[in-house]
């Protein structure tokens, strides 16, 4: 749309993507609302700095594979990825910790090649029990590969596309008189994601964004989906983003932002008997009347 194919630092050529149909006017005015939005909290470049922090978790547990990962480890970035830190529980408890870090180990092994990304993302779904209740896989995988290697891979979650079901970020930025109604027949693939990451890039590029935005492009698609929940979510969306007053909480939410309690260390991530995760492990030994008692 934008006419512009860069190459994202570092990163393989960019395979023939699909034609993104992409609406600027849509693109703008959910840019501007964002820098309104995110200024009572300290600007956009907060979100930035919050993003390339968690960045750097990813890359200090991963970068190397995840062979000598640690659970506690593990259940840190979990707390990080919001679509899988309500559901992982009873998988893990199922299959036990070291199946996961072979699966995890499995999925960084070639790094940020990513002439392969699908085929190493389905593999990593495919060793999980299929149905609709293990569809965050999808999104844990993608988290792991985008987290770790930020700009060779984009954000290929569910929630920015997902052509199985037809909805995410990509339809409410489609250019279309009635979006609702609009058919758009690309796949949820790495060309389509990498894609669609270039295409924002050039829109914020043209928008005089000159830094970071890799990030500016997360940010922007987390905002898009947030003004979804807000004003079109149905009772799944609203179960897990509840409504509130801040106009950034389910942007940060969307990408994990709200993780931690920054007083307590205790996390969103809930274990399989209830009892909540603690970043890095501290606090984990007390009970749930406990942390109640002293949150």
């Amino acid at each position: 749309m934008f006419g512009l194919r860069r190459k994202i630092a570092d990163a393989a050529p960019l395979p023939q993507g699909p034609v993104l149909d992409l609406s600027g006017p849509r693109l703008r005015r959910a840019f501007e609302d964002l820098a309104t939005s995110a200024e009572p909290t300290g600007g956009i470049e907060r979100y930035v700095t919050a993003l390339t922090l968690k960045a750097s978790l990813f890359d200090e547990v991963l970068g190397k594979g995840a062979s000598e990962m640690t659970e506690t480890e593990f259940l840190d970035l979990v707390a990080f990825i919001a679509p899988v830190r309500r559901r992982i529980g009873a998988i893990l408890e199922e299959r036990g910790f070291d199946w996961m870090r072979v699966l995890v180990a499995r999925l960084l092994a070639e790094g940020a090649d990513t002439t392969n990304a699908d085929a190493r993302l389905a593999a990593f779904v495919l060793a999980f029990p299929e149905g609709k209740e293990f569809r965050w896989v999808r999104d844990l995988g993608a988290e792991m590969l985008h987290f770790t290697w930020p700009e060779a891979f984009p954000l290929m979650t569910r929630w920015v596309w997902d052509a199985r079901v037809d909805t995410g970020v990509l339809r409410e930025i489609w250019h279309a008189d009635d979006v609702d109604l609009a058919r758009i027949d690309v796949p949820s693939d790495f060309a389509t994601f990498a894609m669609l990451r270039t295409e924002i890039d050039g829109f914020l590029a043209g928008e005089g964004v000159y830094r970071d935005r890799h990030w500016y492009v997360d940010l922007l698609l987390s905002h898009v989906y947030a003004g979804y929940i807000n004003d079109r979510g149905g009772q799944y969306l609203r179960n897990d983003f509840t409504i509130e007053g801040d106009p950034m909480m389910h942007t940060r939410r969307m990408l994990g932002l709200d993780a931690v309690d920054t007083e307590t260390g205790r996390t969103r991530l809930r274990l399989i008997d209830g009892t909540a995760h603690y970043f890095g492990g501290a606090g984990a030994l007390q009970s749930e009347e406990a942390v109640d008692a002293n949150p």
